[in-house]
Parts: C-alpha cells; sequence; structure tokens
C-alpha cells in the first residue's frame, strides 16, 4: 500500500503544523503552540482566517481536556462553536476564492459534532448532566453518530428519562448490533430479552460462532428480571462450552449472581477464579471485598485493598474494599469518609452506597442513611441487599410499620424465595403480633433452602425466645452439616450453655473464633464461661474485665476520634 503524501514541512501553514502534532498526540506541544498562536490573533485579528482561528481554538481545546481541565476546555470549544457559526454566515454570503492555503484547511475542519461531543463528555466529567444532555440533544438526529447516542442512552436512563434512553439505545443497535452494552442498557429498562434479540438476529445468523450470543441475552434477560436462578443456569450452560470457558466477565456475572441468591460461598469461589484468569480485575472487587470482611477475613481485605490502589484508585471499587475493612474494625468515621470518596468516583456504584448508608447507620445518623439505602434500591431494584439495609434502618428508628410495608413489597415484587420470605419473617419477629407469622414464613424459607444461613440465624433467635433450647441445637446441627458458619457455631454454643452441654459450648466457640478472631460475641460468651468454671476467682476476673472492656472501649472510642477529620471531609462528597 503506497504512504499517504504529506505536503512537505516547508508548504505547510503554523495552522497545519498544529493540526500535524495533534494528530501526533503532542498535546502538550499543542497547548503551548496554540496557546501563543491565539494570543497573536486576539492582537492582530487579521493574523489567521475564520477557519484558522477555529482549528486553533479546537486544537487548544482538546489539549486541555487530555490534560483533565474540563472547565477550560468547555470554555475553549464554546468559542470554537461561535467561531464556526461566524465562518458558516460568511462562507455562504462571500463564495471562495480559490486561495491554495485554504483548500486543504476547509477539507481538514475539525467537526462540529466531534466538538459538541468533546463538550458532553467534559460536562459529565464535571457531573453537569443536563448541561451534557442539553448540548447533545442539539445535535439533530440523523448526524448522530453510535457513540453520541449510546452516551445520550446512559444520560436519559441516569436522569430517568427511559423512554429516551430505550430510543437512544435502540439507535446504538440499529448501527452496531454487536454493541453489547447497549443490549445491556436495554434489558435494565425492561426491554424484553426477545425484543433485544430480535435485533441481532440478522448478524447472528450471518457470522460464524456466534451462536451464544442469544443465549447471552436471554441470561442477562433473567439477570435484570431478578430470577438469579435461571440466570445461573443459563450463564453455566454458556460458561461450559469449550469456547467461552474461563471468560472473566462471565465469571464476575455468576459471582455476582450467586452474591444476589444468597450463596456467599460460591460467589467467592467464581471471584477467586475470575481473579486467578485476570490479577488486574476491578469490576466486582468491591462485593468480594465485602464478602470477604462479613467472613472476617480482614486481613484478607487489607491486602486486596492495597492490590486494587495499585491497579487504579480512580475506580470506586478500592475505595469501597478500603471502607468494608473500616467498617468491619468498627471504624464507621473512617468507612463513611471512604464510601463517600468511592460515590464521588461513581456515583452509580451500589456497594459504595450501601457502605455509606451502614456507616451512617451505625453513627446513629438514620435519615442520612434512609437516603442512601433508597438511591441504591433505585439504581439496583432487585437486589435483597439494598432493601436489607432500608428495613434495617426503620426497624432502628421503630418505625415497624414502614418496615412492614417495605417487606411486602419486596416479597411481591421478588417472588416468594428463601430471601423475601426472611426478610418478611425478620420484620414480624420485631411485633408480638406477628410471631407465628414469622414462624410460618421461616419454616417456608427453611424448606426451600435449608441451608440458608440468615434463616437458621433467625429461627434459632425464634427458638430462643420459647426456650426451645434441643430444637435449636437440631436446627444448628443441620444447618452446619454442610457448612462452617462463625455466627452459626456461636449460636450453637449459646444453645450449648442453655443446656449445661459447657465442654460442646466451649468447643463452638473456639470454632467460631476460628472463623473470625473478632467475633466479640464469641468471645464474651467464652470468658463468661470461663468464670463460671473457676467461681473463686470470679470477683477478681470480673474486675479485670471491666478494665479491659473499658480499655477495648477507649481504642474503638480512640479509632473513630481518630477519624474525625474523615466525617469532617465527608460533606465534600455527600450525595448529589
Amino acid at each position: 500500500v503506497p504512504p499517504v503524501p504529506r505536503l512537505s514541512t516547508a508548504s505547510m501553514s503554523v495552522v497545519e503544523h498544529v493540526r500535524e502534532m495533534a494528530s501526533a498526540g503532542l498535546h502538550s506541544n499543542v497547548r503551548l503552540l496554540s496557546g501563543l498562536l491565539l494570543t497573536m490573533s486576539g492582537n492582530n485579528p487579521e493574523l489567521f482566517s475564520p477557519s484558522q482561528k477555529y482549528q486553533l481554538l479546537v486544537y487548544h481545546a482538546d489539549s486541555l481536556f487530555h490534560d483533565k481541565e474540563y472547565r477550560n476546555a468547555v470554555s475553549k470549544y464554546t468559542m470554537a462553536l461561535q467561531q464556526k457559526k461566524a465562518l458558516s454566515k460568511t462562507s455562504k454570503v462571500r463564495p471562495s476564492t480559490g486561495n491554495a492555503a485554504s483548500t486543504p484547511q476547509s477539507q481538514c475542519l475539525p467537526s462540529e459534532i466531534e466538538v459538541k461531543y468533546k463538550m458532553a463528555e467534559c460536562y459529565t466529567m464535571l457531573k453537569q448532566d443536563k448541561d451534557a444532555i442539553a448540548i447533545l440533544d442539539g445535535i439533530p438526529s440523523r448526524q448522530r453518530t453510535p457513540k453520541i447516542n449510546m452516551m445520550l442512552a446512559n444520560l436519559y436512563k441516569k436522569a430517568g428519562q427511559e423512554r429516551s434512553s430505550v430510543t437512544s439505545y435502540k439507535e446504538v443497535l440499529r448501527q452496531c448490533p454487536l454493541a453489547l452494552d447497549a443490549i445491556l442498557g436495554l434489558l435494565s429498562l425492561s426491554v424484553k430479552g426477545a425484543e433485544v434479540a430480535s435485533m441481532t438476529i440478522n448478524v447472528i445468523q450471518s457470522i460464524p460462532n456466534l451462536d451464544w450470543l442469544s443465549v447471552w441475552i436471554k441470561a442477562y434477560a433473567f439477570v435484570h428480571t431478578g430470577d438469579n436462578t435461571r440466570a445461573i443456569n443459563t450463564i453455566c450452560s454458556l460458561e461450559k462450552k469449550s469456547l467461552l470457558r474461563d471468560n472473566v466477565d462471565l465469571l464476575g456475572s455468576l459471582a455476582d449472581l450467586y452474591f444476589r441468591a444468597g450463596d456467599n460461598k460460591n460467589s467467592i469461589l467464581k471471584f477467586e477464579q475470575a481473579q486467578m484468569l485476570d490479577p488486574y480485575l476491578i469490576k466486582g472487587m468491591d462485593v468480594y471485598g465485602y464478602l470477604l470482611a462479613r467472613e472476617g477475613r480482614l486481613e484478607d481485605v487489607e491486602n486486596l485493598g492495597c492490590r486494587l490502589f495499585n491497579i487504579s484508585d480512580q475506580h470506586a471499587e478500592p475505595w469501597v474494599v478500603s471502607g468494608c475493612h473500616s467498617f468491619y474494625s468498627k471504624r464507621y468515621s473512617r468507612a463513611l469518609y471512604l464510601g463517600a470518596k468511592a460515590i464521588q468516583l461513581n456515583s452509580n456504584s451500589v456497594q459504595a452506597l450501601l457502605l455509606k448508608g451502614a456507616a451512617l447507620r451505625n453513627m446513629g445518623r438514620v435519615q442520612e442513611a434512609i437516603i442512601h439505602f433508597r438511591e441504591a434500591i433505585r439504581l439496583a431494584p432487585c437486589r435483597l441487599d439494598c432493601y436489607e439495609g432500608l428495613i434495617e434502618c426503620y426497624l432502628a428508628s421503630n418505625s415497624i410499620r414502614e418496615a412492614m410495608v417495605m417487606a411486602n413489597n419486596v416479597y411481591k415484587t421478588l417472588g416468594a424465595n428463601a430471601q423475601t420470605l426472611t426478610l418478611l419473617a425478620t420484620v414480624c419477629l420485631e411485633d408480638p403480633v406477628t410471631q407465628e407469622k414469622a414462624k410460618t414464613l421461616l419454616d417456608k424459607a427453611l424448606t426451600q433452602r435449608p441451608d440458608y444461613i440468615k434463616a437458621v440465624v433467625k429461627k434459632a433467635e425464634l427458638l430462643s425466645r420459647e426456650q426451645k433450647y434441643e430444637d435449636g441445637i437440631a436446627l444448628l446441627r443441620n444447618a452446619l452439616a454442610n457448612q462452617s458458619d462463625c455466627v452459626l457455631h456461636r449460636i450453637l454454643g449459646d444453645f450449648l450453655v442453655a443446656v449445661n452441654e459447657y465442654q460442646e459450648a466451649m468447643d463452638q466457640y473456639s470454632i467460631a473464633l476460628s472463623l473470625d478472631p473478632n467475633d466479640q460475641k464469641s468471645l464474651e460468651g467464652m470468658q463468661k464461661m470461663e468464670k463460671e468454671e473457676s467461681p473463686t476467682d470470679a470477683t477478681q476476673e470480673e474486675d479485670v474485665d471491666d478494665m479491659e472492656g473499658s480499655g477495648e472501649e477507649g481504642d474503638l472510642e480512640g479509632s473513630d476520634s481518630e477519624a474525625a477529620q474523615w466525617a469532617d471531609q465527608e460533606q465534600w462528597f455527600g450525595m448529589q
């Protein structure tokens, strides 16, 4: 292929030199030279033609965009568009002079549509989404490129303009039928999987080895309708196919689905597989860090956070993981700051909203927490943990009626599965009038999933109230037959103490602490038993325990007062 002919540097104008450097990616050089040339043009308006001024303004704005000076870039792009408008008027008034120097320039003028797209990018970086929508809306539909429609679709979706968002996503698919993120966008807006698949059917049939795409669309249609079981089965069938085996995105989706279904063990397993395949993986690592923190594996959480920060500190995930470490270390002020920082980086991060909401709730700022959980529900209406956080806030503020309404809505919306049954039972347990209903709901949940930990814990709580310790012991032993969980071992220890099985109770507390060394309740149960075993030293040990208790409390308070600076900064990163 013969090389594209270029003008010799001797015959190139200074504006053409700027354009050459811009296309070569020499942004810092473009910024310096175009800045000087624009000053010259300001001092002598006749020095450059209107088209040359337009080019200089665009190239200068592009270099500012590259340096992340978005507000300054918007200013220069606006001036460029004004110059282009003036240029269009003058070109209509007088015909071209036929000047040889102006001909290549007129052919190489930067696209006005591309300038508007860059302005919209600046506005999104400045979190001025309304301005971004306004500038893109001004481009006639026929002139919108796929990337403009994609940006518009995402902006409309974020603004709650669902119909406009669907139209824009469909336009992307009309132009690019393999735009998978646009497909996910449509599915998230409740467009039927069959309708979306029909938009890709021609390309699937015409290209070999794309038969998996219709199954992929079906899988993610299940994801977005909250049908976790069928989504898991469909993605597993895809993942088993030799051509898609060990795909990191599919493994990440499976991990997330297992998490949503309350199967934390398989979720962690899939996250670990994905991480081994791609050591630079960031997506989904916030959920993985949260699961590790819940299991008491704080050292692993800390290591994960450090690794993610080394990959990128411009994503929400490392901040969320670090926040989970702080939260489960009872450093709520620091967790609050880290959650807020994550939201600043990605306002759509559900895990960041949940972290910040939980920190606010534990700090007694329940009304603020409620705002964050509601926003999480808006972004992820099929995620049960968002509703759980909100209901916990209602219960913390004794708003049992609101909690009951929300739990019933979740039960009706997401269907009668072990998780929704348990959530509704949790609220029923708070009201003496609905204790029997709670018992029925929990029995239904455990019939569906005998190993569902949250249901086992709530049923054990109910049996403890009724002092049916033997039944509780049988329930817990059955649940622990195929899994090991700190909370279940600790509750079994409590029940064994109630029936005077002290030695085995001590064993259960030891197992619980081996799983989570920071589990305070297991430690208290063990210390209480040790006191009872040596009553002669009881008084002396009580004094020591009092001292330890006060010291420990002081440490916790100290850690939060240490982190008071994070709380002070929290207002900078609040919800917009």
